[in-house]
């Protein structure tokens, strides 16, 4: 590498100005790395642009470490399959009537969820979460801001969300959560006396269905005591871009969760969610609280 630096040196000394370009084209790229050598570039222009490739990076190591990891996770999809659906004896799967999906105890928890608010559309709200006291919960709070951005497009803005990441296996595969066995959502909660959207979102199979979501109210009451909250999924009603759909059809159980408050009022709030569950409550014989018809009714 310092022979190939001599060699430019010489050439420019030589007063051989093209064949230090010459040179320079050839051996540019194979010294590009070393810091013996190093580019003039005129200031303020701009930097040469990189290859798309160039950025990549080529680690071995990474590679190794990663293709290990996915492994692992393969292993213990198979271990949960061989042992039952879902990773729970068969037994338990058919007769038990209640199961933690989240439960917020550490860092990891918190990280399976995702915070947003209008902040993306060029509102003014704010949401945080982080662990509650003495790392028993999940603290979801901010400040919510109903100002419309001054863009000339939006109408509505104040809203404030968390949702779950979607469920991946092994080497980046699609996986769906298995709720069949049960017929209600079960969650305890201590909020502000705000009234909450829980949402269940869907897996859009075409671009128009990314907005698509299931949704029903939940009601906080304030104060320092806990509420158990049930809602059954029957009651989940079916809304895309935020407007109730005339055809409604039952929620389908295998997709993310979320929460979201947008109840025009500016001002601080906070939700502490201590767990998230499933419940068979075998006395709730409803299997959809709405009309389902034909919106083309054959004459």
């Amino acid at each position: 590498m310092a022979l190939a630096v001599m060699l430019l040196d010489g050439a420019s000394f030589r007063g051989g100005c093209c064949r230090h370009k010459a040179l320079l084209s050839l051996l540019g790229p194979l010294i590009s790395n070393s810091r013996l050598y190093s580019s003039y570039r005129r200031p303020g222009a701009e930097p040469k642009k990189k290859l798309s490739w160039q950025n990549a990076d080529f680690s071995f190591k990474k590679s190794i470490d990663h293709l290990k990891t996915q492994l692992s996770l393969l292993r213990k999809e198979t271990k949960d399959y061989l042992q039952g659906p879902g990773g729970y004896q068969l037994s338990q799967q058919v007769l038990g009537q209640t199961r933690v999906l989240w439960q917020f105890r550490s860092q990891e928890d918190l990280n399976e969820w995702v915070i947003s608010s209008d902040v993306e559309i060029g509102g003014k709200s704010k949401a945080y979460i982080k662990l509650g006291r003495n790392n028993q919960a999940a603290l979801l709070y901010g400040t919510l801001n109903t100002e419309v951005p001054r863009d000339g497009e939006t109408k509505y803005s104040g809203y404030c969300s968390m949702r779950s990441k979607p469920a991946v296996g092994s080497f980046n595969r699609k996986k769906y959560y298995d709720w069949s066995n049960f017929n209600t959502l079960y969650l305890r909660v201590r909020g502000d006396g705000r009234p909450w959207m829980v949402n269940i979102y869907t897996d859009p199979y075409f671009s128009h269905q990314k907005d698509d979501l299931y949704s029903y109210f939940m009601f906080t009451r304030g104060g320092p005591y806990w509420e158990e909250i049930k809602i059954p999924f029957s009651k989940f009603f079916f809304s895309s871009r935020g407007r109730v759909q005339d055809n409604q059809h039952p929620v389908w159980l295998d997709k993310t969760l979320g929460f979201t408050i947008g109840d025009k009022v500016d001002g601080p709030f906070q939700l502490e969610i201590d767990f998230i569950g499933l419940l068979n409550d075998r006395a709730h014989r409803e299997e959809f609280a709405y009309e389902t018809y034909d919106k083309n009714t054959p004459v």
